[in-house]
């Protein structure tokens, strides 16, 4: 009885070790993913906040800076005929550890020439900060943000980035 009863506490034990390593292992990439939509203002209330229809061949740009505010890693990904990019960004760059948090994520482009304003609907003109991982499992760690939506040239407001109360996400 006593022998089963270290072979269960050995059990245990090794399950907590392993739980513990998962929790901290140092990744070598992670994962971004999201969505581009357009939404077209024209349509009525209804359409426009359920209508949204998914963007093939956006450009979706994730930009990292270091300790000093430099560039420390830029790539970017195109969006699949679902409107889904997918990004594998390496943790090192330049020799040098990269941290999620001072990465941001925004739109760059559309292909579709009724639908390549960019919103910050989503936040997507402006940009995403890398906050928490949605997915860390078994040496995968996988940020989520959902989606980015452009719109019409017809919808265009005019650009207010110039004004005192724009702030830059870095």
């Amino acid at each position: 009885m006593e022998r089963v009863g270290r072979m269960l506490a050995l059990s245990i034990m090794l399950v907590m070790v392993h739980a513990i390593e998962a929790y901290f292992d140092e990744t070598k990439v992670i994962h971004v993913g999201g969505k581009v939509m357009c939404q077209d203002c024209t349509k009525s209330w209804n359409e426009w906040v359920s209508g949204a229809r998914p963007i093939k061949g956006c450009r979706v740009s994730v930009t990292c800076l270091d300790e000093r505010k430099r560039v420390s890693c830029y790539n970017s990904d195109e969006t699949d005929a679902e409107g889904e990019f997918n990004m594998i960004i390496n943790k090192v760059a330049y020799g040098k550890q990269l941290k999620p948090e001072d990465c941001l994520v925004r739109l760059v482009s559309s292909p579709d020439a009724t639908c390549n304003v960019a919103t910050n609907f989503g936040n997507g003109r402006t940009g995403v900060r890398l906050r928490q991982a949605n997915v860390r499992y078994r040496g995968m760690v996988k940020y989520f943000l959902g989606s980015f939506y452009y719109t019409s040239p017809l919808c265009e407001e005019p650009d207010s980035s110039n004004s005192p109360h724009y702030q830059s996400k870095f």
